[in-house]
Parts: C-alpha cells; structure tokens; sequence
C-alpha cells in the first residue's frame, strides 16, 4: 500500500489476502520459504499490472495509482475477442447442489424412506447399480451421475465449459451443458463456430479429451485449425504431423493451460456448485 488513504489501508490489504491464499498459495503447494516468495511475488505483480478489477472500473491496481481512465471490462473482452486467431478451450465438472439421496429409480419401485428418519434419514446405496437410464434425481432433474474417470466415485454433476483467447487469457465464453462423455466436444464446436467466419483461420487449443476423429474432422471443416493434444493411449491419434509439425502446435499447447486459472477462481473463490439450467447459448 501506497499510504495515500492512511487510515483506510488497513481494511483494502484485507482483500488481498484471500485470493492471494486461494489463487496461488493453496493451490501451488511450496516446498520451501525460498520458492514461496518467489511464487508470491509473481503473483503481485500479475496482481498489480494485469489483472483487471470491477471496482476499479475494469482497471488494474497499477493503472488506478498511476490514474489511468477506467474501460469497460465488456468493451475489453469483445476487442480480444474480435482481434485474437488463437483460441483454447475445456471444461469442467460443476457439482449440482441436489444430494445422492434424491437419486430414485424413473419407475417408483424404490423403497420408501425408513419411518422416523426425518427429512434427511439415512440411506445405504451399497450394492445398487444406479444408471442415468434408470435412475434420475428428484430435486435437480436436469443432473447427471457422473465420474471423472475409474476409480472416482459419481455425483451428480453438469459440466461447464470456457474459451479461452490465447492472447490475453480473456474467457470470450462459457456455457453449462449436461454431463456426458460428449458434451465437451459439443459445447467446443458450439462456441468457437461463431468465431471461424474470419479471413484467416483460427487455432483451437483443447486437452487429450477432444482428439476424435469426428472432433477434428469438424474444426477443419470450419476453416479452423485443432491444436489438439495427441491421445495415443493404445489407439491412433486424429492429430497427426500436418499439425504437430508447426511451431504454433507447441505454443497452443503451453497456453491452454491458463483457462484452468478460470475454472481454479470459479471453484475455490465463486464457488463450485449450482442450481442453474443447462445452457449453451
């Protein structure tokens, strides 16, 4: 702090500590006090001279204490967006706020609720095989029973997704869909479809997720080139050396992994649940 609101200082360093705790020092783990303070120290100057504040007027710290005018963080957005060829994209799991307890077979034939348990009784799901076919919950209809991978238990859960401009790490848009093993490419082609009708051909950057054939074959079709990472995990990749080759392959590949700062912010400081209806507009 600058000292220029003396008394006032106090109470706007307060705001700092909490994304400074959840953003970079929770999530990064240091090992010692030496890369903690260089860890802390990129992230204050990411703090003061790139990240834009809404209290600011859509302006940096730095460029408040310099007295820079204030812009429109939707103006901003809709420049990088219109100006930018590189593009990344993914998603993630959003829980739904319905419990596992809502989960009832679609035809009645659940037992009902055991007398004297309340509203929240106990329920014990060993050994029941639940499906999205069979079983749907009641509280949040639109949720599905989901798991990340083998291994992970399944919630209920809608999966989000966000485009990424690469150039200055901009969200350009986002969407909720239902959660299924296809819903990530859909939602990809969905949004970054609006964006292919430029005079030059823009760059998809996605994770191991999005290499299908049926994927790639799409992007392409739209004049769009998929800097999609190869998944060769006992099959052929749809990527192939007419795309690996170039330079632009690797740099797409570094940068997409800055939207997960976006879905890190969502999940610990707004918060990872939601009662919201699938939408992709």
């Amino acid at each position: 702090m600058d000292g220029r609101d003396r008394w006032m200082d106090n109470i706007l360093i307060e705001r700092l500590w909490r994304p400074l705790k959840h953003e970079d020092i929770y999530l990064k783990g240091y090992a010692d006090g030496r890369e903690a303070k260089a860890g802390v120290a990129r992230w204050i100057a990411f703090y003061n001279d790139r990240r834009l504040h809404q209290a600011h007027g859509y302006r940096t710290p730095m460029a408040v204490w310099r007295g820079c005018r204030p812009r429109k963080a939707v103006d901003m957005v809709a420049n990088a967006d219109a100006l930018t060829t590189y593009f990344s994209v993914d998603g993630t799991l959003i829980e739904a706020w319905a419990s596992m307890k809502s989960v009832k077979p679609k035809d009645g034939s659940g037992e009902p609720p055991a007398p004297g348990g309340g509203r929240n009784a106990e329920a014990d799901f060993h050994g029941q095989k639940r499906s999205n076919d069979t079983h749907a919950s009641t509280t949040d209809p639109d949720a599905r029973l989901y798991r990340k991978g083998k291994g992970k238990e399944t919630k209920l859960c809608f999966i989000g997704h966000g485009l990424m401009e690469n150039r200055h790490g901009l969200l350009v848009d986002a969407c909720l869909t239902q959660a299924d093993g296809h819903a990530e490419r859909v939602a990809a082609l969905h949004m970054i479809e609006p964006r292919a009708d430029r005079p030059t051909a823009i760059t998809l950057g996605a994770d191991k997720a999005y290499d299908a054939e049926n994927f790639v074959n799409e992007l392409r079709s739209m004049d769009v080139t998929p800097h999609v990472a190869q998944n060769n995990s006992g099959r052929s990749s749809a990527i192939d050396g007419r795309t690996t080759r170039h330079g632009g392959y690797a740099v797409s590949q570094r940068v997409r992994k800055r939207i997960e700062e976006a879905f890190g912010w969502i999940k610990t400081v707004a918060g990872r649940r939601t009662k919201a209806k699938p939408a992709c507009n």
